[in-house]
């Protein structure tokens, strides 16, 4: 396919595209790459992705593309960036689009196509030429921000002045333009990109580092050039609700940037549990499907719906890992320095080592780095304490006395199946220590004692953050959740549930059926509540904890309580079920007769300004509680008092309490 020489007015223009911003004017000889966000463009735009092998450029794709450049056929999309808190648009990030009857129409083909062709200067200064250009003419409020690869940055660069003359030249203060950069290859020289930051500041831009925890370096480009905004990559910010690990990620990025005096802005956010999340979170600027897709024509405000769920007075329930701190401490943490001895040293001498040292228990053998065996106080000192074994054997080598199959583990080898290791081994390795290897190399020693000491603490700690029977989360998560509702001054409804005769259904049926009727719980609270703004919890034994920020609470109480009532016959058998309880005896000795095992909910409603801690409300919710297992059967029992429960009870405050009927 041919085309028409280009006319002198079409040259100039490319002319002027390739310095239209000095950030831009780079050698030919080492073409960019202009970012895209590929994740904006339909499936169907996608399909033509074309292979990165080079006979994918063919000459009809070559002419296609020059005929782009010549008659400036591209078109510049925005896609609006909204402040969290008030749904402000503060500005719009700037995306390209080719020919939509070619395929060059996704981004990523196109700029393959210009690098193939040794196009990529071109078409991405006139990339950027109209971008700014339709930016002026839609007289689009805010910010733009323009894609920019680093290495793009530090290109020399002689013609500043024409850069900001041709900002003027399309109305655009250049404090309006902030320069996003997104890396394309991994940067190396700092001291010159910082240098390149200053210069382009002082001339009123302004610096964004793009898709921040996903680029070769994004973190050491933040520390060094001290960006204005951060945007960090949409894979931590989509399933942020589900994901702890996603959650403490963008956390610990808005605490640098408060710190720093960066501005966060959180991208790829698809729905309203992201959108809430990262609100509340305290991240300052949000992009979005959510919010708006990229478009040639944009909006100026936000959709009424988008700013009332913005408005929405809530908080959102933080996701929580089960089993918290398992997964965090491995044999490293039990290492303890004891010093080796090489096979060549003789006997005697370790026996000098045990008696001028009281507290060394064991002394392990290694050859070349690598441990073959342990040498226990124990074994050594009852040896040399018959007679003649010392006179015959001190002078021998002292892997005569060893345990030449010692139990040796890696540093990096998990407690929890470290523990599980020791189980499963001899009895003897559970009194002599185990040997603490890096890649094969002696480390040093570690001991039962300290393993289980750790253990332990660990089930304590899990325990506090996550029920290790339900996976719910503990004490810890449920006074953090009950916290962040009293500072945003959110109404919410508190909820005690505990179980009635579960006791003495342990003692009779055994714990394992009991473990199943509390998982059983567990699971109906959860399946019955909103995960998205309620929030379920298991303190522990028989109780748990429901916070309600949904307004359909008491139609949500009275299912739990149908729910409940109908499932827990099953767990009894035939027998007591017809009989709805059995006989069993006391501490006492005593026969009572127990009725089957019933839930009880004690409910506070918490309006803004009548509580200030957790404590307040949990104690509430505990008198709430006893109420409720007053009431024989599944009852629900509403406390409507305002503020905390004080010791003197008025006569009013019966008016204030309300009994739901028991559900039999």
């Amino acid at each position: 396919m041919s085309s028409s020489p280009a006319k002198p007015s079409e040259l100039k223009s490319i002319a002027l595209a390739e310095h239209a911003l000095d950030v831009s004017a780079v050698p030919r000889a080492q073409p960019l790459r202009f970012r895209t966000k590929e994740t904006h463009l339909s499936p169907a735009a996608n399909d033509v992705a074309i292979h990165e092998s080079p006979s994918a450029t063919d000459d009809h794709l070559a002419q296609r593309l020059k005929e782009v450049i010549q008659n400036r056929e591209l078109t510049p999309l925005f896609q609006p960036i909204i402040r969290m808190q008030t749904g402000e648009i503060i500005g719009y990030e700037g995306l390209i689009r080719g020919p939509s009857d070619s395929p060059l129409h996704s981004p990523l083909n196109l700029f393959k196509v210009a690098r193939d062709c040794n196009l990529s200067v071109e078409v991405e200064h006139l990339c950027r030429r109209i971008t700014l250009e339709k930016f002026a003419e839609l007289h689009l409020p805010g910010k733009l921000f323009l894609n920019v690869s680093p290495e793009c940055l530090i290109q020399p660069d002689v013609r500043h002045g024409e850069t900001l003359g041709y900002i003027h030249e399309v109305g655009i203060n250049p404090e309006r333009v902030i320069i996003e950069l997104t890396e394309s290859q991994p940067t190396y020289d700092y001291d010159l990109l910082r240098e390149a930051v200053t210069h382009y500041r002082a001339m009123g831009f302004r610096i964004a580092i793009d898709d921040l925890g996903e680029g070769f370096s994004s973190l050491r480009l933040w520390s060094e050039l001290r960006p204005e905004y951060v945007k960090i990559d949409m894979h931590f910010v989509q399933g942020i609700n589900q994901d702890p690990i996603k959650l403490q990620f963008v956390r610990s990025i808005q605490e640098i940037a408060e710190k720093s005096g960066t501005i966060v802005i959180a991208e790829g956010i698809e729905t309203d549990a992201e959108l809430l999340m990262i609100r509340d979170l305290g991240v300052a600027y949000g992009q979005g499907y959510k919010i708006a897709r990229p478009t040639a024509l944009p909006a100026t405000t936000i959709s009424t719906d988008l700013r009332n769920l913005l408005r929405h007075n809530g908080v959102a329930v933080y996701p929580h890992e089960a089993g918290r701190g398992h997964k965090m401490l491995t044999a490293l943490k039990l290492l303890r320095s004891v010093p080796s001895v090489s096979p060549e040293i003789q006997n005697n001498r370790i026996y000098e080592m045990f008696n001028s040292d009281p507290t060394l228990e064991v002394l392990p053998v290694v050859s070349n780095g690598t441990p073959i065996g342990l040498i226990t106080r124990a074994n050594l000192i009852d040896r040399f304490a018959r007679p003649y074994l010392r006179e015959l054997h001190g002078k021998k080598s002292c892997t005569l006395f060893m345990d030449a199959n010692p139990l040796i583990t890696d540093k990096n080898t998990a407690l929890h199946a470290l523990s599980q290791i020791i189980v499963d081994a001899d009895r003897h390795h559970l009194f002599n220590g185990f040997i603490i290897t890096d890649a094969g190399q002696y480390l040093g020693m570690g001991n039962a004692h300290d393993l289980m000491r750790e253990i332990t603490q660990m089930q304590i700690n899990a325990a506090r953050y996550a029920n290790p029977l339900t996976l719910l989360p503990g004490n810890v998560p449920i006074y953090e959740h009950i916290d962040r509702l009293l500072e945003n001054g959110t109404p919410f409804c508190a909820c005690y549930v505990d179980l009635d005769h579960f006791k003495p259904y342990n003692d009779v049926y055994g714990y394992r059926k009991g473990d199943d009727i509390l998982r059983l719980t567990g699971k109906i609270l959860s399946g019955y509540c909103d995960p998205q703004r309620d929030f379920v919890g298991h303190i522990g034994g028989d109780d748990f904890i429901i916070l309600f920020q949904n307004d359909d609470w008491e139609e949500r109480c009275r299912t739990i309580l149908d729910v409940f009532a109908a499932a827990v016959p099953d767990f009894y058998n035939e027998e007591d079920r017809k009989n709805a309880g059995y006989i069993s005896e006391d501490r006492r000795g005593k026969k009572v007769f127990h009725a089957l095992v019933t839930i009880s909910l004690g409910l506070v409603k918490i309006e803004p300004g009548h509580y200030v801690s957790h404590h307040q409300i949990a104690s509430a919710m505990a008198d709430a509680k006893k109420q409720a297992k007053k009431i024989l059967g599944n009852s629900l029992f509403i406390d409507r008092r305002q503020g905390p429960w004080l010791n003197e009870k008025t006569d009013d405050d019966s008016a204030q309490l309300e009994l739901i009927a028991p559900l039999l």
